[in-house]
């Protein structure tokens, strides 16, 4: 049966889901080391957890940080297989999404409720928990989101424009998950909240009710009937796994997706710190560079698009992998260079934003292409299950970043003792030269003329 073709105003509500979520995991992100683990620099916050050291090695807030990506590690493929294997009358995607965005509005809120008011073990048990049921919520309504995607776009150019329409939701919730800060200076200047943590927990818990809301868009607009001809897949889930991973083009993709988030997940993280620490500037202006990088980079997506089609994907890739590689030795000595540091900070994030574009909008596109092709010659429609094994990667990835940077400032997160900070620059460099160097192994398969929908309906005949 012919499915139509996804109008204008159903690829913009789609692409709302992706801002709620960003909203929410951003905040997390950028917020969390900083909230409780603040540097010294009279910012208004105190520590909440004690820089306890596990076996010698790892730091407490590394171990938390890991705490709900175990449940990950069997939960994403567990909701993917679930999905795919759907033959709910409403479709396979949709009907799992709306069962996750209340658990994710309510523990992204709690996760920044500590219970004990000073450095307490207490609170870190209690953030280990919120985060775990955060992340369930959060991979229930993302990975069958995710899987839509090669289902409601029919040629690789469709692809590439339903991914920069997601690309733009992302970044919008980049941007204001990267403006608690300054979201929390303007209820505390309005309403005279003089404790900053209060401040901080109101803006979190507003913009956590107003993610959800959003995530509501695209499950209450699209009919996935409509506009899907995804058929349930018949694997079952060790299989289904398995055969996922078999495909090595696959795994070149995974592991420099993995490597690129872990770097980015690095910065993220240490924006703030970066910014107050390194540069010695107000942590307002944290969030005003976000919003510059992202608007900057909005203005290289027509020609990211552009390019795509003319040179293939995979040379845009490499070149925003080995930029970023740039990016991350310039973090080392931010501060240092020999002119004023309020250009040094806008300097790193100009040159930042056409990865940031290229990076936001290829993987997913070129993943919808990789689960497409395998359904044309396996039968089997899988898509939740690349997006799944993706999305798990990516979450370690995050994990692993946000542990590094926690680990590492242990050697120093201070003003005059910050050798810990610059050190996630010269980390950030190496795994970016690991995603490039896997990336090279990666084999794009130029896009043919006609539509993959097409050619699977042919295949299937």
């Amino acid at each position: 049966m012919s499915v139509a073709k996804l109008p204008l105003k159903k690829q913009i509500a789609y692409a709302c889901g992706m801002v709620g979520w960003s909203i929410m995991n951003n905040t997390i992100i950028v917020m969390l080391p900083y909230f409780y683990l603040p540097p010294k620099s009279g910012c208004g916050l105190v520590p909440l957890i004690p820089q306890l050291m596990l076996f010698g090695v790892v730091n407490i807030m590394s171990v938390i940080a890991a705490s709900g990506r175990l449940i990950d590690a069997i939960y994403d493929p567990f909701i993917a297989s679930l999905s795919d294997k759907s033959r709910d009358k409403h479709g396979r995607r949709i009907p799992f999404m709306k069962w996750g965005i209340l658990p994710a509005v309510i523990f992204c809120g709690l996760s920044f409720c500590p219970l004990v008011k000073a450095e307490s073990t207490t609170n870190a048990i209690w953030l280990s928990i919120t985060l775990v049921f955060f992340f369930m919520g959060i991979t229930t309504y993302v990975i069958p989101y995710n899987a839509l995607l090669p289902e409601l776009a029919a040629t690789p150019a469709e692809k590439v424009k339903l991914s920069s329409f997601q690309q733009v939701g992302y970044v919008i919730g980049i941007i204001i998950g990267a403006l608690v800060n300054n979201f929390a200076d303007l209820l505390q200047h309005l309403f005279t909240i003089n404790n900053r943590d209060l401040a901080v927990q109101i803006t979190v818990w507003g913009l956590a009710i107003f993610s959800g809301l959003i995530m509501l868009v695209p499950v209450l607009t699209i009919d996935e009937k409509k506009y899907s001809d995804g058929k349930p897949s018949h694997l079952p889930l060790l299989p289904a796994i398995r055969h996922t991973f078999s495909q090595p083009n696959f795994k070149y993709y995974l592991i420099s997706d993995f490597s690129f988030y872990m770097a980015l997940s690095i910065i993220s993280s240490g924006l703030l710190f970066f910014v107050t620490v390194l540069l010695r500037l107000p942590e307002s202006l944290g969030g005003i560079l976000i919003l510059i990088m992202v608007l900057v980079s909005l203005l290289f997506y027509p020609l990211v698009n552009s390019l795509s089609r003319k040179i293939g994907k995979k040379p845009l890739v490499l070149f925003s992998f080995a930029l970023l590689s740039l990016i991350f030795v310039a973090v080392y000595f931010l501060g240092n260079f020999p002119f004023s540091l309020k250009i040094q900070a806008y300097a790193l994030v100009f040159f930042a934003s056409f990865p940031l574009a290229a990076l936001g909008i290829l993987p997913n596109a070129i993943l919808a292409e990789i689960a497409e092709k395998d359904a044309v010659e396996s039968g089997e429609n899988r898509e939740g299950m690349f997006f799944a094994v993706k999305f798990l990667f990516i979450k370690l990835g995050q994990t692993l970043g946000i542990g590094l940077f926690a680990f590492l400032t242990i050697y120093g997160k201070d003003p005059g003792n910050d050798r810990g900070l610059r050190l996630n620059g010269l980390c950030g460099f190496v795994l970016c030269l690991i995603a490039f160097a896997f990336f090279t192994k990666f084999r794009e398969a130029r896009a043919r003329s006609g539509s993959v929908r097409h050619i699977k309906s042919r295949a299937l005949k």
